[in-house]
């Protein structure tokens, strides 16, 4: 399952692409040196990357769209990536565990934050696959998308103009993504139905809740 929210307002994404701008970008091979399909820049300025990852990791805890679907855990600072003519990321499956300096983290989902427009790039595009077939995201700024860690998806090659994005992996407090969606599902339809259940079934429904959570949670 995936979920596209609203994360920043574009006084945010103009403050990050600031910020980001005034600090250095390197061969994204860096943070990944024996991979052969990588092939972006991202940025590497202590100042510039704690400064918006803090803003991104702030902007992620405090949005529910966010906490609701993804039941975070930990999640990775968030690290900014451009890619210019050129320039893609084949088809990979993230990592399952990430190192952080604090400890590791087990990726259960990924998330891309777009900070540049559709049409400030041509191709670029976020193709996540489905089998044989799959979904292309290429996002408003500001916006994002979440999706499995596991699943095999690519940045397409940029033809023209410049795509920046943020990326980060979360750590699910429950970890078996079937298990989660269902969650999910269970929790939107209390939220947008119970108000109109009577009330013995709406406790009903909050005990399976509470108690499906403590079974598969972390």
């Amino acid at each position: 399952m995936f979920k596209q929210l609203r994360l920043l307002d574009q006084s945010q994404v103009n403050e990050i692409k600031k910020i980001a701008n005034s600090g250095q970008f390197v061969d994204g091979k860096i943070s990944n040196p024996h991979s052969k399909v990588k092939n972006n820049l991202q940025l590497h300025d202590l100042e510039a990357y704690n400064k918006t990852s803090k803003i991104l990791h702030d902007a992620l805890m405090s949005n529910p769209e966010f906490t609701d679907f993804a039941f975070p855990e930990k999640v990775a600072p968030p690290l900014i990536t451009r890619y210019q003519p050129g320039m893609h990321y084949g088809l990979h499956a993230d990592s399952a565990v990430i190192p952080l300096p604090d400890g590791p983290i087990r990726s259960d989902l990924s998330c891309t934050i777009f900070l540049n427009g559709p049409d400030d790039y041509k191709g670029g595009a976020l193709h996540v696959t489905q089998g044989e077939a799959g979904m292309r995201f290429k996002g408003l700024p500001g916006t994002a998308i979440t999706y499995p860690s596991h699943t095999l998806h690519e940045v397409e090659a940029i033809s023209e103009g410049e795509r920046m994005v943020a990326i980060t992996f979360i750590q699910s407090k429950v970890r078996d993504v079937m298990k989660r969606n269902l969650l999910y599902e269970l929790n939107e339809v209390a939220a947008l139905e119970g108000l109109n259940m009577k009330h013995e079934n709406y406790t009903r429904m909050q005990a399976l809740q509470y108690n499906l959570m403590r079974m598969w949670m972390d």
